[in-house]
């Protein structure tokens, strides 16, 4: 029972993001003393709102992680393994940090095979 609620909620969670990202892309507007943002800095809005969300979807996963074992251990490995992709993609000037995740992330690899 767990392990099939651990799968719906992380499909659920990227069902919505999947939704944000591609079907309510427009309807957030910042305005600053009464005039609606635009330019380059819109754009950097909206990618900041879009780390935060990322962080906060990787935190979830994180959660589940600790909470649900066996499976969903798995799933959400791959789910983060696959936004650590895409935030690559995305953001390449970011690359510098995500080198340390993928080295701290081999280093616990090779240490659960050993045990």
């Amino acid at each position: 029972m767990a392990k099939k609620l651990a799968i719906l909620l992380a499909v659920f969670m990227l069902a919505i993001i999947v939704w944000g990202l591609f079907f309510e892309g427009s309807t957030t507007r910042v305005i600053v003393n009464g005039q609606e943002l635009s330019g380059p800095f819109q754009g950097a809005i909206g990618l900041a709102g879009l780390v935060v969300a990322w962080v906060a979807f990787f935190c979830a996963a994180i959660l589940l992680l600790f909470v649900f074992a066996g499976i969903g251990i798995f799933i959400l490995g791959g789910i983060v393994a696959l936004g650590l992709i895409v935030a690559g993609l995305m953001f390449p000037h970011l690359l510098i940090m995500l080198v340390p995740l993928a080295i701290i992330w081999g280093f616990i690899a090779l240490t659960r095979r050993r045990a």
